[in-house]
Parts: C-alpha cells; sequence; structure tokens
C-alpha cells in the first residue's frame, strides 16, 4: 500500500540557509543533505556535452554504498569555469563532509543559477558552516533545504510517499527545482530524492535511471537542456531488513515513480510565466520510443504553446507537429482530443464547439492534448508549459 507523506526519511537531517550568493537575504542558497551512516547513491545527470563542474564531479562518485553529504547551491551554476570550477566543486565537498564527519569522497555537490560566474567560495564556506549548525528533521527544515534549490522558481518542490510493505514501512522524499531552460533529457533542474529503504547501489541506479526517462526526461519548458541537470537518489537504510528485492522492489520502484512524476509535474506547472500546464498522451504507437518523440514534438512547439496560451484550441497546430516529428503513421487513422472533445479525426476537422473550448482552457490551469493513433499499443506522455509574453520578459533581463 502506497499512500502520500512528507516526511524527511530516518537517517537523514536536512537544512537550507542565506549564504550571500543571492543579494536578496530572504532568499535561501545553500541546502545541506546529510545521511547519518553511508547511504547508497545513484544519480542520472544532463546529457549535454558541457556540462557543469559538479556534473563531472557527482558522475565520477555514483553509483556508491558511501555518500554521506549532499551539498547545493544556488544562484551559481558552476558552469563554464574552467579548471578553478572543478577545483571549487571539490572544494565544497571537502567542506561539506568535514562538517558531518565524513571522509571528502562522500560527498556530492550541485549547483545552478548563472552560468560563467565563479562561486563566491568564502560565502559557500559560511554556508555550509551555518547549514550544518541547523540540520533538522523536521517538517520547516525540509521546506528550508527544499528552498535553498530555488532559481527563478515560485515556490518549492516537494514530494513524498509512504510504502507498506510486508516487512516493513519505507518512506520515500523528493526536493526539486526548475522553471526555465528545462528540455528532454533533463534541463536545469535538480533533484534529491531520500529514502530509508535497503538498497544495493545496482537497484538503486536501475530504479532511479527507468523513473527519470518517464517523469523528469518527459518534460519540457522551452526544450532547452542546460548545463547542470542532476537527479540524485540516496537510501539509508534504516528501515532494517535486506536490499529490496522482487515485489517488494516493484513496489518501492512504482512509489519512487510517483514522487518524480509529481516533483517533474511541478515543475513546468512552474514554468516561468506560465499560464498553463498542458499534459500532452499518444496512445497507439508502434512503441514507447515513437510515442514520446511524437509527445515530445508537440510539447516543443512554440505555436502550440502560444495557441494555449491564448486559450486557442488551434487543432492545425497540433496535428501538424505530429506530421513532422518523424514518426511512420498513417494520418487517416489520427484522432485528436482537447480537454476531452474530439477536435480532429479520419483527416479532417471534427464538429465541435470552439467557444466551448476556449472557455474549457480559460477556466482551467491544466490542458490535456491527446492524440489517438492506429499503430500499435505503445503509449506515451509528456509535460510541459505554455509559451507567454512574462517567459520572455524574464529571460531577457535574467542577467541585466
Amino acid at each position: 500500500m502506497t499512500e502520500t507523506s512528507l516526511s524527511v526519511p530516518g537517517g537523514f537531517q536536512v537544512a537550507g540557509v542565506h549564504c550571500g550568493i543571492k543579494q536578496d537575504p530572504r532568499k535561501r542558497d545553500l541546502t545541506l543533505v546529510v545521511c547519518d551512516r553511508p547511504a547508497v547513491a545513484a544519480g542520472v545527470y544532463t546529457q549535454n556535452l558541457i556540462h557543469a563542474a559538479p556534473v563531472a564531479l557527482d558522475r565520477g562518485r555514483t553509483p556508491s554504498e558511501r555518500i554521506r553529504v549532499v551539498v547545493a547551491n544556488s544562484g551559481n551554476a558552476n558552469a563554464c569555469t574552467g579548471p578553478r570550477g572543478m577545483t571549487d566543486a571539490e572544494q565544497m565537498a571537502r567542506w561539506a563532509a568535514q562538517a558531518c564527519g565524513a571522509e571528502p569522497d562522500q560527498a556530492l555537490v550541485l549547483s545552478t543559477g548563472i552560468i560563467g560566474a565563479y562561486l563566491p567560495m568564502e560565502k559557500i564556506a559560511q554556508g555550509i558552516r551555518a547549514a550544518a549548525d541547523q540540520l533538522g528533521s523536521d517538517d520547516q527544515a525540509l521546506v528550508n533545504a527544499a528552498k535553498g534549490l530555488m532559481t527563478t522558481d515560485s515556490t518549492h518542490k516537494l514530494a513524498g510517499r509512504r510504502v507498506r510493505l510486508d516487512s516493513r514501512r519505507i518512506q520515500i522524499t523528493g526536493m526539486a527545482k526548475g522553471a526555465g531552460m528545462i528540455g528532454p533529457n533533463m534541463a536545469t533542474m535538480l533533484a534529491i530524492l531520500m529514502t530509508d529503504a535497503a538498497l544495493d547501489k545496482g537497484a538503486a541506479q536501475e530504479s532511479l535511471s527507468r523513473c527519470v526517462e518517464r517523469t523528469f526526461n518527459c518534460i519540457s519548458v522551452e526544450g532547452h537542456t542546460s548545463t547542470n541537470d542532476s537527479v540524485l537518489l540516496l537510501a539509508s537504510g534504516t528501515a532494517g531488513g535486506g536490499p529490496l528485492a522482487g515485489e517488494e522492489l516493484s513496489l518501492f520502484q512504482r512509489a519512487l515513480g510517483e514522487v518524480c512524476e509529481e516533483l517533474a509535474r511541478a515543475i513546468p506547472s512552474d514554468g516561468e510565466g506560465a499560464s498553463h500546464l498542458i499534459t500532452i498522451e499518444v496512445a497507439g504507437c508502434r512503441d514507447h520510443a515513437s510515442a514520446k518523440q511524437i509527445a515530445r514534438t508537440v510539447a516543443n512547439s512554440p505555436l502550440v504553446k502560444t495557441a494555449v496560451a491564448g486559450n486557442d484550441p488551434n487543432w492545425g497546430r497540433i496535428v501538424s507537429a505530429v506530421g513532422y516529428a518523424g514518426v511512420p503513421l498513417d494520418p487517416r487513422h489520427l484522432r485528436l482530443y482537447l480537454n476531452g472533445v474530439l477536435l480532429y479525426e479520419d483527416g479532417q476537422p471534427a464538429v465541435f464547439d470552439e467557444r466551448q473550448v476556449s472557455q474549457s482552457m480559460q477556466k482551467n490551469r491544466e490542458t490535456s492534448i491527446r492524440l489517438e493513433l492506429a499503430e500499435g499499443d505503445a503509449r506515451g506522455r509528456f509535460w510541459t508549459s505554455d509559451l507567454t509574453a512574462e517567459y520572455i520578459r524574464i529571460n531577457s533581463d535574467y542577467r541585466t
């Protein structure tokens, strides 16, 4: 049995503080996640060939069975910073490890923010010390830690599930950030997932990779893959018993997928300037990859996104995006539903009340696009945001 539950899993303490990377003292910009014992850790990272120093460091340290701490900063990506960037990431790891009595190679590092600026290391050092003094496992500590990841996010993002197994109960809790520069194969987003389940590192890596592929890799705001994308999973094992396997592992993976999906949906929902969260579902494909490719193509169409922003049920933009997705299909057997209303079928528009559909878009923050093909039984899903003038304003003066 799985139920919604937000709490810090056993073995972990967290904190989020303001250390001065961001000018506004009300905004937290450094987060610590500490485990009281060596934790199993897995990671999935950006596919951008130009990636930040923390990504390179963490890739070399995961999967692992001995991670004790994650230190994350926001407001500065430590990306495109050359050898000094790697030196600074390693120093952050040493300071974080020292703060919790761990070895330097037992620490992972996350950074997000402006690209091409060096980290203010004195402020980072001060922030790590301050966060170490404020570590806790209460609800406020969890919120503070999630806020420490935020950049242009309008709100912090948390999700959790409690799973009841035959022999034990386990908790999975995740925090994430992301609102812009979001594209498939992850984008400017960070996520830290914690669990008290016992996992071996192979199962942890496989579980995380599988969940990321169907959640965080199925979101987009503008299709821009960033330099810093990272999703980490840490398992303390304090729930007891041996490493999960068989049906118990399957139940864990299902719950982990639910946490990842909730966090993933929250990112385009919070897309910079967004007024709609758009869910694109594609059914009737030869395989999952084809369904995902069609959904991704529709999601990344500026014309589709602006139509939704204007509450315009412009089915032609959606159908034409399907046609250039690069997936073989018979266009005579394509159906399109928007918010449950059939707009297009069998190569021609259906009869529908355009005003009624437009009003349904205007009255609801969520817009549903469903495409049905006749090529097979596979399906896929993608989430994106609409594209508004506010997005342009935010990103045109992001640095200046």
